[in-house]
């Protein structure tokens, strides 16, 4: 695979070239993607924190909801309404277009194999790694590196991440390469010429670097720089404090547009904020107008002929408690919301089965019951999408797993 070119300040970097940056990336979500044969697209959004489900998907037709919140479901607004049954969060209003076309819609009471200690490390690590367990330290691989080992015609360098760090989902067999908003790529204009002299000996690198330093500076920047002008440090340092003055996720958002409208298959990042152990009915609104902004954004930037072949998978590591605590806000709990997005997606529509919220019907009487496995709704976009095979699926991308009956989620 060739790796797709890019345009403003995107920086490519491979393990060995990070030495020749100079500078770590900042803190900012890790993006990632892979091409593979094809029109249809996935992105898949990690909801880092452990999203709400019941207050962002609201099941107002369980009598129970408002009597276990009676501060966070205190007053239904019916136009928010999806169906008789639910209503959604007024912070994805944004949204609500995309319901009335068939292109939103949730999957209700969904959760990884995690049970019992709510961790946020470990909750992540499972989802991400799609598996029952947790694997030692070292030995770990996530279930989009593995799936991109099954993709009919794919070849062997097919993924490539973005982002500060690399996040599990696509750790793997598969190589990864990283990108970063917040950085250029700056040499001196010695040590570019060295590095030029060096290449030559190893053409893998040398790739590798020609790519970076067209990246870097595909955006009118100069690559090097002279001995007269600002210090290395100091012009990428100021560069980051630019980039985290916008709104990272839009860049986010742009960057894979822009690769998911050329060769770019499968994209993959996280969006963070959605611990809300206090004031919930404030902290929550951020982290949906941030999700909200991020999937029309995708859309806008796709246009109509790619969105419509694009499903976007937002999903996250554990659901909160059912019952609001002291403070207004749920503490980690187990059952959980998806949100899926895309002209690809069977919309319109709330999947899987509702187990009720009354005690009887919840999981160690605090959260709202499973009723499927995350994993299995992930396993059938990718069979939908891409074709492959549910045998693989089953024993290879999420070993162990049983996908039951297709939901048909995609057109």
């Amino acid at each position: 695979m060739s790796l797709t070119p890019v345009s403003r300040r995107k920086f490519l970097t491979h393990s060995a070239v990070i030495g020749c940056t100079a500078a770590a990336s900042p803190l900012l979500t890790p993006v990632s993607l892979a091409s593979a044969p094809g029109d249809r697209r996935l992105v898949v959004i990690i909801l880092r924190g452990g999203m709400d489900g019941i207050d962002v998907l609201r099941p107002w037709g369980d009598r129970d909801f408002v009597n276990l919140r009676p501060n966070l479901a205190a007053k239904r607004d019916t136009k928010f309404d999806l169906t008789d049954f639910y209503g959604v969060h007024p912070g994805l209003k944004p949204l609500l277009p995309l319901w009335s076309k068939g292109e939103l819609g949730f999957v209700q009471a969904t959760s990884t194999p995690y049970r019992d200690k709510r961790s946020h490390f470990d909750g992540q690590d499972l989802l991400e790694a799609g598996t029952a367990e947790l694997a030692p330290l070292g030995r770990r691989d996530g279930w989009l590196n593995r799936m991109l080992a099954h993709l009919p015609g794919a070849q062997q360098r097919t993924a490539f991440a973005l982002g500060r760090e690399e996040m599990l989902l696509l750790s793997g067999g598969v190589p990864v390469s990283n990108w970063s908003p917040e950085v250029d790529l700056t040499l001196s204009s010695q040590g570019l010429r060295l590095l030029e002299i060096t290449m030559k000996t190893d053409p893998v690198m040398a790739e590798a670097m020609a790519e970076a330093i067209g990246l870097a500076s595909s955006d009118g920047d100069s690559v090097a720089f002279d001995s007269g002008q600002q210090d290395m440090m100091d012009e990428m340092m100021a560069d980051a404090s630019a980039a985290r003055k916008g709104k990272p996720h839009l860049k986010i958002a742009d960057f894979a547009a822009e690769q998911l409208a050329q060769e770019t298959r499968i994209a993959s990042f996280s969006i963070g904020g959605w611990d809300t152990h206090s004031r919930q009915d404030r902290a929550l609104n951020r982290p949906l107008q941030t999700l909200s902004d991020t999937i029309l954004r995708l859309r806008d930037k796709l246009g109509q002929r790619v969105w419509e072949q694009t499903t976007v998978m937002c999903m996250t590591e554990f659901g909160r408690t059912v019952r609001e605590n002291g403070t207004k806000g749920t503490d980690h709990g187990t059952g959980g919301t998806m949100i899926l997005a895309g002209g690809a997606l069977r919309g319109g529509k709330i999947y899987g089965g509702w187990p009720g919220l009354s005690d009887a019907n919840l999981y160690e009487e605090r959260d709202l019951m499973p009723t499927t496995d995350v994993r299995s709704w992930a396993a059938w976009a990718m069979h939908d999408a891409f074709g492959i095979p549910v045998s693989a699926l089953e024993r290879n991308v999420f070993s162990g797993l049983d996908m039951g009956n297709s939901p048909g989620l995609l057109l």
